[in-house]
């Protein structure tokens, strides 16, 4: 008897879909939520995942697959949406799961999708990744993306080779890195960066200004975050807004870190040719 976890915060459609379903032969475990199911996936073991794409609840039914991925990667996952533009859903989605249906559905054939699939097994092969190992891995090619952008940028005036623009960004990514897999509890301050303060420090005998400095950092978020972009595809879903929000925390302290040294930095030597671009608050 294979066993689906069905996951839909609609009670009244849960229980009618359920009863239906363990009438054909499966065995169904019920979840109202993007909670509950993840309880359920990490305690018991499952066939199929038969999810509601849309919920009101933190998460939705991608987070659930992504875990169910993880668990029990044998098992396939449907997930229902009623948008019918959901039929021709992104890419990023399909390589995720593998079938998507939308409401209302028709139990005969929806039964007939669950057993083929059942019979066929899962046709997502791609290894799915979490933020950490991605940037880990994209390192390089994020710093040579951000190079391209931070020479073409009319902001910047400094001129200087790769290497010394770039020197401090792999002990950036490597604190990214740590962070993201060593997580901090909410409201806790970012740790300290000697490697930032000193960098804020060069870039004031190199001859940047503050705003120089603000936007090679600006412009580190859109080329991490295009990185992740890229490789949607790979993302685990149930970490990837924890991973955002801690991305942007630890650039903006190291950034914090960066401008303080600056400013220290300043204080005991003349600011920098005319030409450059004027400070800003």
């Amino acid at each position: 008897m294979p066993r689906v976890l069905l996951v839909d915060d609609d009670s009244a459609f849960r229980g009618i879909l359920a009863k239906v379903l363990t009438s054909r032969g499966f065995k169904v475990v019920e979840a109202s939520d993007v909670s509950g199911a993840l309880k359920l996936i990490g305690s018991q073991g499952f066939d199929a995942l038969l999810s509601d794409l849309h919920m009101p609840s933190p998460g939705d039914g991608l987070t659930v697959v992504s875990a169910m991925r993880h668990s029990h990667p044998e098992a396939i996952t449907i997930l229902m949406s009623a948008f019918p533009e959901m039929a021709a859903a992104t890419r990023a989605i399909l390589q995720q799961t593998d079938e998507i249906l939308v409401k209302p559905l028709k139990i005969d054939s929806l039964v007939e999708t669950i057993t083929n699939r059942l019979a066929r097994g899962t046709t997502v092969t791609e290894t799915i990744e979490s933020v950490a190992a991605i940037l880990e891995r994209e390192t390089q090619p994020t710093i040579n993306e951000w190079l391209a952008c931070v020479d073409k940028d009319p902001k910047i005036s400094v001129r200087m080779n790769s290497a010394e623009r770039s020197a401090y960004l792999p002990q950036l990514f490597g604190d990214l890195v740590f962070r993201l897999r060593n997580p901090l509890p909410l409201g806790t301050r970012a740790l300290v960066s000697l490697a930032a303060a000193k960098h804020g420090a060069l870039r004031r005998e190199q001859g940047y200004t503050a705003a120089m400095l603000v936007e090679e950092s600006r412009m580190l978020q859109v080329s991490i975050f295009q990185t992740l972009q890229n490789n949607l595809s790979k993302i685990d879903f149930s970490l990837l807004l924890a991973g955002v929000m801690t991305i942007a925390d630890e650039v903006d302290s190291q950034l914090s870190q960066q401008m303080a040294s600056y400013i220290a930095e300043s204080k005991s030597e003349p600011a920098p040719k005319a030409g450059a671009l004027p400070l800003v608050a």
